[in-house]
């Protein structure tokens, strides 16, 4: 393969910019314009101080990292040039090197070629975009989890169990005349099929909840104009977001921010104030707010303990009735007059221990209990758990062709298509379309 270079670093100025080679002639080309140590004479794995000049012309002052082929990320020679953060001479540390016959890595391409040549799988590459894009504890959890490899050793373990059901059932079809082979019935294949059926519904179960712990949840802000809404989620974040009056409709768009509980992270929504208004303005935000309920996954509904529920209240409550919701009646400090007899908190957004009595319903409502143990079951890749709903609905299908007396030829076409998406999942038999599409997600230096 020709040799990639990139920038590693976030662009941007800064104390240290990287910039990363990885090819076949990846050390030559630095020695060509390092004034230091031979680079092709070094040890693998070390730093070289030097410069680089080129042209006779003094660009920076740098250590070059030097990683022989096949112990290095791609497993190919791989430099890393340590130079100072401007961007400019970073830009002209790679100018140069192109010019001396690396050329512009692609996006994700130095992930791509330690999947390609075999360092890693599928799940371990995309497990590096997911430790780049952690935010909480548990979201780093289940991408380093990923990364060490757990998840394709979990579904090799079923690709096994298949090929060894798929090995056997070839046997018995196409040397029926070894006496001493296993014949492979039905009732042989039944208990082991139901088996994986429940480990991949397990895995299906536990994903919504992953996706959560990775992505975060929508969560709406809602009640009426002036109840709270804002100094819910300017206390929330421990910052003044939102602006807070007295004067109703001071919202009158979407405010949002995020919030870390416990390892969960909320996307929060602040919404304008659900109520009949004649303003247009408004009357955009109101409607904002109700498309905003629809897609929440977590509703924070806050009515006014200082007034009684009235007919807007009472829509509020029924439209979130089957949502995930946490009722917050603020404002108790106040004369009571709202009697709202459902599941409700009551507290006053002007008490500093607020914040924690709502986080401890959010985990709470949120079943955070259950993410205590985190293990390569919680996949949250919305790539790999297609895979698995594919390989489970040929698993079903199997078991349906069982419990009708199909011949056992026919369930191994079942079994076969399974054992395939569970293959494709960890990027054996993956098509070079798919590949190349997956890796266009990368920053250009990884």
């Amino acid at each position: 393969m020709n040799t990639i270079v990139a920038l590693s670093t976030a662009l941007g100025q800064g104390a240290i910019s990287i910039v990363r080679m990885s090819g076949d002639e990846a050390i030559q080309i630095a020695n060509k314009v390092f004034v230091g140590k031979d680079l092709e004479e070094v040890k693998s794995h070390t730093i070289n101080y030097g410069k680089i000049v080129y042209n006779n012309e003094y660009i920076d002052e740098v250590l070059v990292s030097v990683f022989k082929a096949p112990r290095t990320y791609t497993k190919e020679d791989v430099v890393e040039i340590n130079c100072h953060g401007s961007m400019y001479v970073a830009d002209k540390i790679m100018e140069i090197l192109i010019e001396n016959g690396a050329r512009i890595a692609n996006p994700g391409e130095f992930t791509k070629r330690a999947f390609l040549n075999g360092r890693i799988d599928l799940t371990q590459a995309e497990a590096v975009m997911d430790v780049i894009n952690s935010q909480t504890e548990n979201s780093l959890k289940c991408a380093n989890i990923a990364m060490q490899g757990e998840v394709f050793r979990l579904i090799s373990k079923y690709r096994e169990k298949l090929l060894n059901c798929i090995a056997k059932i070839e046997v018995n079809i196409d040397y029926p005349e070894y006496e001493d082979e296993q014949v492979i019935t039905n009732e042989y294949l039944q208990p082991i099929l139901i088996d994986l059926e429940k480990e991949l519904e397990d895995i299906l179960e536990k994903a919504k909840m992953t996706k959560f712990i990775k992505e975060g949840i929508k969560t709406a802000i809602i009640g009426q104009p002036n109840v709270g809404k804002s100094s819910m989620l300017n206390a929330l974040l421990r910052e003044d977001k939102a602006i807070v009056t007295n004067i109703a409709g001071t919202t009158r768009d979407i405010v949002e921010g995020k919030i870390n509980v416990g390892g969960l992270l909320l996307n929060l929504i602040d919404t304008a104030g659900v109520r009949e208004t004649i303003d247009e303005v408004e009357k955009i935000g109101v409607e904002k707010t109700r498309q905003v309920l629809s897609d929440a996954e977590l509703i924070i509904l806050i009515l006014d303990n200082n007034k009684e529920l009235n007919d807007i209240d009472r829509e509020l409550l029924e439209l979130t009735k089957d949502k995930t919701r946490i009722v917050v009646i603020n404002k108790k400090d106040l004369e009571k007059k709202n009697f709202y007899d459902g599941e409700a908190i009551e507290v006053s957004l002007l008490d500093k221990e607020t914040p924690e009595i709502i986080e401890k319903e959010i985990k709470r409502k949120c079943n955070y209990s259950k993410i205590n143990n985190l293990d390569a079951t919680y996949i949250g890749n919305a790539r790999q758990v297609s895979k698995i709903k594919e390989a489970l609905n040929s698993i079903k299908d199997a078991l349906k062709g069982i419990d009708e007396g199909m011949p056992v030829d026919m369930i191994n076409v079942d079994i076969t298509n399974a054992w395939n998406s569970l293959g494709e999942l960890i990027g054996q038999g993956n098509p070079e379309e798919l590949i190349n599409n997956l890796f266009t997600n990368f920053c250009l230096g990884k």
